[in-house]
């Protein structure tokens, strides 16, 4: 099983796509789009029917954070820029 992030996500926003899959982000940064209109970075680290694992960036640190994917309305899992 992999570990949460050593470091904090991305400081942008992306783009919130018009269609997306929470499967093609695993062990990536990714930013969530909740029906309710909340919306946070997100690192899943495993995807199950009925629910999605991994963990929540609050602000500070990354909690370990599971949800219905019924409850997702979009995701985005953009490149992190790097310097080279």
């Amino acid at each position: 099983m992999r570990q949460q992030p050593q470091s904090p996500p991305p400081t942008f926003i992306p783009p919130k796509p018009s269609v997306s899959y929470i499967i093609d982000c695993l062990y990536q940064n990714t930013y969530v789009w909740l029906i309710n209109g909340e919306r946070f970075w997100f690192y899943p680290t495993r995807v199950e029917y009925g629910e999605v694992s991994g963990y929540r960036w609050n602000g500070a640190f990354w909690v370990f954070y599971g949800i219905d994917p019924r409850f997702i309305d979009a995701v985005a899992c953009p490149p992190t820029p790097t310097l080279y």
